[in-house]
């Protein structure tokens, strides 16, 4: 069985969250929810390789971000359980669940097989995420779905 979250714990999350509202990163992490919509691993390598272009360094600040506080996880420096709640990482579900579509090809052409390992494995990696991912990847298809409507 899992420990029991800690004060440490908590203290950790919270320090991931105070990171969250510097200015800079909130405007990369608002172009990764609410403008970044790639539909293929080239729309998402397009943006990989402009370096170095604003929309370049905002992907790699946020994936680098989730990434990071990914691994602190999966190597028991933070408690799983609590960050797995949705205030806590539900945004890296989200734009995780845009790209891993395509996460293979995405590895394969950048050559990286480790892009968005932690992420992928922490995201995959229990019942309960695995289950968050499903429901955020129907989400996520069917505003795909909803923007590629015409507008009438």
């Amino acid at each position: 069985m899992a420990k029991k979250p800690t004060a440490h714990d908590a203290q950790v999350i919270m320090q991931l969250y105070d990171l969250r509202r510097e200015a800079e990163m909130r405007k990369a992490r608002h172009w990764a929810t609410a403008e970044f919509w790639p539909t293929s691993a080239d729309e998402f390598l397009k943006v990989a390789n402009a370096f170095p272009g604003q929309e370049n360094a905002w992907l790699r600040q946020v994936g680098g971000y989730w990434d990071m506080a990914s691994s602190m996880v999966l190597l028991g420096a933070v408690n799983q359980e609590l960050f797995l709640q949705g205030g806590v990482s539900g945004e890296m579900f989200f734009i995780f669940a845009k790209i891993q579509p395509f996460l293979k090809e995405i590895r394969e052409k950048m050559g990286n097989p480790d892009a968005f390992a932690n992420i992928e494995k922490l995201a995959t990696g229990s019942k309960l995420a695995r289950k968050r991912l499903e429901r955020v990847s129907k989400n996520v298809q069917q505003r795909l779905k909803s923007m590629a409507k015409p507008s009438k």
